[in-house]
């Protein structure tokens, strides 16, 4: 619920940014770059092994997959609030996330975390044998209870 409110305290400053020639750059929230960099240095050192192109098999409740879950919503977290931001203020993160290659790091994570396939083992109602159901054609329910 926070995330989407904290870019209008950055919409304040923006006028600051303005006419210089090196290319500017907005930090997200420092709180949520600072556990993302930590995040991204333990999920390296979980992968480190594993080529892109390969996927990594993650146990379910190990501690590697509490440290990924917390990576990826981490970045939930920083997608909400990009989404929230105007968009001269995503100019300005971007610019931060490209600096900090955060982006690239997401990207080649994400490339070693899925699985080569997708079939999910949810709850169906419909009869089996029907068409294969994957993580890309259900939408999934992310609520904690």
């Amino acid at each position: 619920r926070l995330m989407p409110e904290l870019p209008k305290f950055d919409d304040e400053d923006l006028k600051y940014y303005g006419d210089e020639e090196e290319e500017l750059a907005l930090s997200p929230p420092a709180a949520l770059m600072s556990v993302l960099a930590t995040q991204e240095l333990l999920l390296e050192n979980i992968l480190e092994c594993i080529p892109v192109g390969e996927f990594a098999v993650i146990q379910p409740l190990s501690d590697e997959f509490c440290l990924v879950l917390g990576y990826l919503l981490t970045w939930k977290l920083t997608l909400a609030f990009f989404k929230a931001a105007s968009s001269q203020l995503r100019v300005l993160y971007s610019q931060f996330l490209r600096r900090t290659k955060s982006l690239n790091k997401l990207l080649y994570h994400l490339f070693r975390l899925m699985p080569e396939n997708p079939v999910f083992s949810g709850p169906t109602s419909e009869v089996p044998n029907k068409d294969t159901k994957t993580f890309f054609t259900e939408e999934l329910r992310l609520d904690v209870k």
